[in-house]
């Protein structure tokens, strides 16, 4: 995949002068010193970290606020916490703001320094953080050392462990829940039921349990035993194996029958079948493959299933395999506004090429506007554009993307636990 910079010369000066006048116009617009997130109130005591990501996997006792430097969009927020406070401005719709709307968490940008430096200063004292017209106003609690946390997150969610069905690949006339997840089937369901000015991707499917299958081949038994071994160690605490588990997966050998199937599930429906570039192009995409599934065992993931109290042995990955266009923007959009509930609106962000800085939270904000769905050519813009990177790619690519039995699931804040990975063209990275 080709990343490059937004190529204008003037854009990454100008997108570090927006940030640092972001604050100066909100205080003359009387906008407030926060961008709230996810509105919540809450009660909890102070601690201060400089990464979030360094406490993700930490178990807190009692309520409590996190005040942090820098949030990177792909944590996982730790249990025990009812809010995360910090000066990096990760978009409304990246996948850890999704995660905290989810689970009930409050989650804000202070875009005044003093303040951020009274509250380090209120370590483990305890604080009321209430919501006042679209900011926040924090006063001092009289919440007691004792109190302990009642965790939003949901528990009694359940997975059922999905099994092999005999098929290495399939395609989206085909796609069920025993096979595919909601990703896929989401897919299926847009057939025929948009305009055709609408492009719904092709996609094709490895199901469920391909991956355990092919682990216990001879091909790759030595692996297997493996990522068992490791496996127990996960599960008495050692939450250090996860990446040994992950390595070693991205060693497992392709076997002739998913080859097989795959190629003619993709080129059955016009979808660019990497081998035919060469073998190299061929071993890219398997990687890539093998990355997706080797997801299910990144740390925010296994953390938040254990917060859950979700048996993690009973996630399932498929991996949704999709063309990637030449994007110049990419764009989400919520048909409610994330922010106040108000199903009259319609929430959007966009950036320049593919979505990844977007959902992932690179530096910088999105552009964002809200539109009345009564009023569809009257957007109003709420936030202007400060990412000064783009990610391009020069020619159509293929996807792989993860769809998990353990997302989109009622009652839990599944979004962006695991990976999703274009197939490596021509690399070329540019940062300034």
């Amino acid at each position: 995949m080709m990343f490059e910079l937004i190529r204008a010369s003037l854009a990454p000066v100008l997108s570090m002068f927006i940030n640092r006048l972001d604050p100066i116009l909100r205080k003359i617009a009387n906008l407030g010193c926060w961008q709230v997130i996810s509105p919540v109130e809450v009660c909890g005591f102070v601690t201060s970290v400089n990464e979030l990501i360094t406490v993700q996997s930490k178990v807190y006792g009692k309520p409590t606020i996190i005040i942090a430097n820098k949030v990177t969009g792909g944590e996982e927020i730790p249990d025990g916490v009812v809010a995360v406070l910090t000066p990096d401005m990760p978009d409304v719709l990246c996948h850890v703001s999704i995660r905290a709307r989810n689970s009930k968490v409050c989650f804000a940008t202070c875009f005044d320094q003093r303040i951020l430096r009274d509250l380090r200063l209120k370590e483990g004292k305890a604080i009321s953080v209430q919501l006042k017209f679209s900011n926040l106003e924090i006063s001092s609690s009289d919440l007691s050392v004792g109190h302990t946390v009642m965790s939003s997150t949901p528990r009694g969610v359940t997975l059922k462990k999905k099994t092999f069905g005999g098929k290495y690949a399939t395609s989206v006339e085909e796609f069920s829940s025993e096979m595919v997840g909601a990703k896929s089937r989401n897919i299926q369901y847009l057939q025929g039921k948009v305009p055709s000015w609408i492009k719904v991707p092709t996609s094709v499917a490895t199901p469920f349990g391909v991956f355990e299958n092919i682990l216990l081949t001879d091909l790759n038994k030595d692996l297997a035993n493996k990522v068992s071994c490791f496996n127990r160690l996960v599960r008495a605490g050692d939450l250090s194996k996860l990446q040994a588990i992950q390595e070693t997966i991205l060693q497992m050998s392709a076997t002739p029958p998913l080859v097989s199937e795959l190629r003619s599930k993709m080129k059955s429906l016009r979808i660019p079948w990497p081998g035919d570039e060469g073998q190299e192009r061929w071993k890219q995409a398997w990687q890539a493959i093998k990355k997706v599934s080797a997801s299910k065992w990144n740390e925010r993931a296994y953390i938040s299933c254990r917060k859950a109290k979700v048996n993690h042995d009973h996630h399932c990955m498929a991996v949704l395999v999709q063309e990637v266009i030449c994007a110049d923007y990419a764009f989400v959009i919520h048909t409610r506004n994330p922010l106040t509930g108000d199903t009259s609106e319609i929430y959007t962000e966009i950036v320049k090429g593919l979505g990844e800085t977007l959902v992932g939270a690179y530096p910088g904000r999105a552009m964002s506007f809200i539109t009345k769905k009564s009023d569809l050519k009257s957007p109003i813009v709420v936030g202007y554009p400060s990412k000064h990177i783009g990610l391009f790619i020069k020619k159509q690519s293929l996807i792989f993307r993860s769809d998990s039995n353990g997302e989109d699931l009622e009652g839990y804040a599944g979004a962006g636990l695991y990976d999703s990975v274009i197939m490596i063209m021509d690399k070329e990275e540019e940062i300034v």
